[in-house]
């Protein structure tokens, strides 16, 4: 993440007179001194640079721009401004009014001059003190602004560094740029695609972390464009660094010095980190041309996330400056309050209502009125949403910790980076949110005890507000069922499922609750269905509120799994959502029977929707086996399902062997267990037409263990079962492997759509038979698509 830092100004007075441009001056560092008369004699602080009037400014009277050591840049009206450009360490306060009354037309007295100095500029650090010694300044400290600084390079190695690339910007070069750059963009997103670089990335960890690092980097490499085109502007960029912004690591640049250019030259500033964002891209597009790597395609997408995410106006990213330049206005935050102020009628027409140009009035005006409900909105929707967002950090710093262990445990550097980087990407985020919420209730204690100082009333009422936020904030944060519970991945997170009072329990069937037999409607001339020739019927039955998910479908839920058996079973009625189950186990059987049963069942009920089940369960015999009657089951069912996506995926895989594992296979074996646990919770991460073949893959190594230690080809056999249903037009598919059983091996029957009885039907793209009764859950593998 990169941030454009640029000093803030304050506003100008209201009703200031207007200097004339003028080009930076320097400043003497002597002491400040009394006159041989005794009159004192102003000193400027050290490392004042005067700026001159802002060109394009969107102030009625432009002000003039003046920069502190520290880098800070200040508005002053004309008469300020004047007074300090003639102060020169040798004139006292009445030899400075003097040169001062003629450049403004009006009689300026040595008074006038001696105020206006000891209460403007001495305050605001221009001036050095009356014994001599440097103003010690305080810097101003926004809410928004970035933290905990860190100075890469200083100004003079910066302007070094970014000289060169100040010639990218001449116009053969940058016209060329940007059209590769777009052509690139839309061949990587809306021909080529990003699935395979996805797929290799995470296949890959050495290329992840490659894809990752180079995200980093670009994010460096954003901040050489503002440098460079703040060079080639004629200005002089400052110090480059990183710091914290936000909930994020960000670089930054200090460009300060664009302050002295025109509009353009201000806004080629702003978009030269963007430009080098689409230079990368090309670059990046070359070393894929060349190796073939399909997952740095990925940083190309990253970079045009970048440059989206940068426009936003909205907090201090380059979008925030490019609208400031544009509107002449450098600091928009300091304009909320007056802008707010100015809305009131007893305020129009006031002067400072009316220091800004009517198009840039209407310009700020609109930006406060977006800016302001959306911070306050996204103040509260983090307080509200803190608990469960903590809930998700924790339970997925534990999911990564297990893995770590598994890395560390195989000597996988690059998957160890991986996890590390994950780690962070989680803490981040929440101390971020914990950072900005203290800093946000200090500046706000603060601010309100100050303003109600020596006004009980006033602070009585503040009080109470901050105790009905407190008891507010603890109601949103008090433990209670669902509060505290991780977000889920089919969950929308919409402003509403933020706010717990705008929860309702949803209507239909509570889960569990078995449908009985309700009023079937026929048409008079309809002879009554039967098995061989369903009709569709209309079924009328009642609607109540239950506490739990809905059950709609015409048939009763799958029996709960048994003692050794494993199920996947994902029911999804909500429109828009995604849902995934997963059920992965491990059995051992040493009583000489295995009956397991793995059954995977993705049931949906919804428009525009996904439901994924996947079951994969691995039954070791250990010895002689009496009876091997596994079982392997997969539904997916859509019921007035529209434009919807239903996958089931049941595996399984039974082997014996003559008796137990040693030691050191047991070790493998539960180290492999981990990795094939590592894919399941990120399961949703992997295209579904890969499944499988991943799974087919932990079984193949699995198998591998057991052969390296018994010394023998084991007795395995292998069953997998898919069911997909892209959509309601068309049936639901099954992809079943071959597999061809060796000699001694118990081959188990995969489910399947032509696996099952002759008798059992399958309903195809032209079956709307909706069946009236509660049949059981089908005992093979059916293919269904009901209306």
């Amino acid at each position: 993440m990169s941030v454009l830092s640029s000093s803030a100004p304050a506003a100008p007075d209201p009703g200031a007179d207007t200097p004339a441009r003028e080009r930076p001056g320097s400043a003497h560092e002597t002491g400040t001194r009394p006159d041989g008369h005794g009159d004192t004699v102003p000193v400027r602080a050290r490392g004042i640079e005067l700026l001159g009037e802002q060109p394009g400014s969107g102030y009625r009277q432009p002000a003039a721009l003046v920069r502190r050591a520290d880098g800070q840049t200040i508005q002053l009206t004309r008469l300020l401004y004047l007074i300090l450009e003639e102060v020169d360490g040798r004139r006292d306060f009445t030899q400075l009014a003097a040169a001062v009354g003629p450049r403004v037309g009006r009689l300026v007295s040595a008074d006038d001059a001696r105020l206006l100095a000891e209460s403007k500029l001495r305050p605001l650090g221009l001036l050095a003190a009356a014994d001599g010694t440097q103003p010690a300044v305080k810097p101003l400290n926004p809410l928004l602004a970035l933290r905990l600084r860190y100075v890469v390079s200083d100004p003079a190695v910066t302007r070094r560094v970014t000289g060169p690339f100040a010639t990218l910007f001449r116009a053969p070069i940058l016209v060329p740029v940007v059209a590769l750059f777009l052509a690139v963009s839309g061949w990587v997103l809306f021909h080529k695609g990003l699935a395979s670089g996805t797929r290799q990335a995470f296949d890959n960890p050495g290329l992840l972390l490659l894809v990752l690092a180079l995200t980093v980097l670009s994010a460096g490499f954003h901040e050489f464009g503002h440098a460079a085109a703040c060079r080639y502007g004629g200005a002089t960029p400052g110090a480059m660094g990183a710091g914290l912004y936000l909930v994020w690591p960000a670089f930054y640049t200090d460009v300060s010095d664009s302050y002295r250019l025109g509009r353009a030259g201000r806004v080629r500033v702003d978009l030269g980190g963007l430009y080098f964002d689409a230079i990368l891209a090309v670059g990046i597009f070359a070393v894929w041309a060349v190796t073939g790597w399909d997952a740095i395609l990925l940083v190309v997408a990253a970079q045009v996330l970048q440059m989206l995410r940068q426009l936003a106006p909205f907090v201090r990213f380059d979008g925030y400056h490019i609208l400031a330049d544009l509107t002449g206005v450098p600091d928009l935050y300091s304009r909320i309050k007056p802008t707010l102020l100015g809305l009131l009628p007893t305020r129009w027409g006031k002067p400072e209502s009316t220091v800004l140009k009517p198009w840039a009035r209407l310009v700020v005006t609109l930006w406060v009125l977006v800016v302001v409900p959306l911070l306050l909105l996204s103040t509260v929707l983090m307080a509200l949403s803190l608990p469960r967002v903590a809930a998700t950090a924790w339970e997925s710093l534990g999911r990564q910790w297990r893995t770590l262990g598994v890395d560390v445990d195989q000597g996988d550097v690059a998957a160890i980076g991986v996890r590390l980087l994950s780690v962070l990407a989680i803490v981040l985020p929440l101390l971020g949110m914990c950072l900005m919420a203290a800093r946000l209730v200090r500046r706000m204690t603060g601010k309100v005890w100050r303003a109600t100082e020596g006004r009980p009333g006033r602070r009585a009422l503040a009080t109470a507000l901050a105790v009905a936020v407190v008891a507010l904030l603890g109601w949103a944060w008090w433990p209670r069922e669902g509060r505290y519970t991780p977000l889920r991945g089919d969950e929308r997170g919409t402003v509403f499922d933020a706010l717990p009072a705008t929860h309702h329990a949803p209507l239909g069937l509570r889960n569990g609750q078995v449908r009985t037999a309700g009023t079937s409607v026929w048409a008079a001339t309809s002879a009554p269905p039967t098995k061989d020739h369903p009709r569709l019927a209309l079924v009328m039955a009642p609607r109540e509120q239950g506490a739990g998910p809905t059950w709609v479908f015409p048939f009763n839920p799958p029996k709960a799994p048994g003692a050794g058996d494993n199920q996947a079973l994902a029911v999804n009625t909500t429109d828009g959502s995604t849902l995934y189950d997963v059920a992965f186990a491990m059995v051992w059987v040493t009583d000489g029977s295995a009956l397991n049963r793995n059954e995977a069942y993705a049931l949906a009920s919804c428009r525009d929707c996904t439901t994924v089940a996947v079951a994969f369960q691995v039954v070791l015999v250990v010895g002689q086996a009496d009876v091997v009657v596994p079982q392997n089951i997969s539904a997916a069912v859509n019921y007035s399902c529209i434009s919807c996506v239903t996958f089931a995926l049941a595996q399984q895989l039974v082997v014996t062997i003559p008796h137990a594992l040693s030691p050191d296979a047991m070790a493998r074996l539960n180290a492999l267990w981990a990795q094939i646990q590592a894919f399941a919770d990120t399961i949703e991460n992997v295209p579904l037409a890969q499944i499988q073949a991943e799974l087919q893959k932990f079984q193949s190594a699995i198998l591998a263990i057991v052969t390296a230690d018994l010394g023998l080809s084991p007795s395995g056999s292998a069953g997998p079962s898919a069911t997909a249903s892209p959509g309601s037009p068309n049936p639901s598919g099954t992809a079943s492997p071959d597999s061809s059983p060796v000699p001694g091996q118990a081959t188990e029957p995969t489910a399947g759509p032509a696996a099952g009885p002759p008798t059992q039907p399958t309903a195809g793209p032209a079956a709307t038979a909706e069946p009236t009764g509660t049949p059981d859950p089908p005992s093979a593998s059916p293919s269904a698509n009901l209306p």
